[in-house]
């Protein structure tokens, strides 16, 4: 019943930056956290950022300062802004969220994933 859709993704060099958005879209009553999450290989799936809403936020330790997680509620819009990008920081990106959307027997709280995106950061 949501659909998230993310863009941003690409090559850039280390100490590089680059911005991912995530739109969300469909019966969407009400979104509860929007976040991001990220699947080096090899590697399992694991929070990157993540934005409450009502304003409260969560980052992993390895991103603390360098990224910020910010949101647009009008549009159902989550961003990443990422700032000295380091190699380690390469995975593909997936934008998260925690929803309620309206379903044919009610109002129904999942989770959803958009498709990912990739990030490589190499010189």
């Amino acid at each position: 019943q949501v659909q998230l859709v993310e863009s941003g993704g690409g090559l850039v060099q280390p100490g590089g930056s680059l911005r991912l958005s995530c739109g969300a879209s469909g019966r969407i009553f009400r979104i509860n956290v929007m976040g991001w999450y990220r699947q080096a290989p090899g590697k399992e799936r694991e929070l990157v950022a993540r934005s409450r809403t009502g304003g409260s936020t969560n980052y992993a330790d390895s991103v603390k300062g360098r990224f910020t997680i910010s949101r647009d509620n009008a549009k159902n819009t989550v961003y990443l802004q990422m700032k000295s990008l380091k190699p380690e920081d390469t995975a593909v990106y997936y934008c998260y969220a925690d929803a309620t959307a309206v379903a044919a027997a009610g109002l129904e709280r999942k989770d959803y994933w958009g498709q990912g995106t990739q990030v490589t950061v190499s010189s």
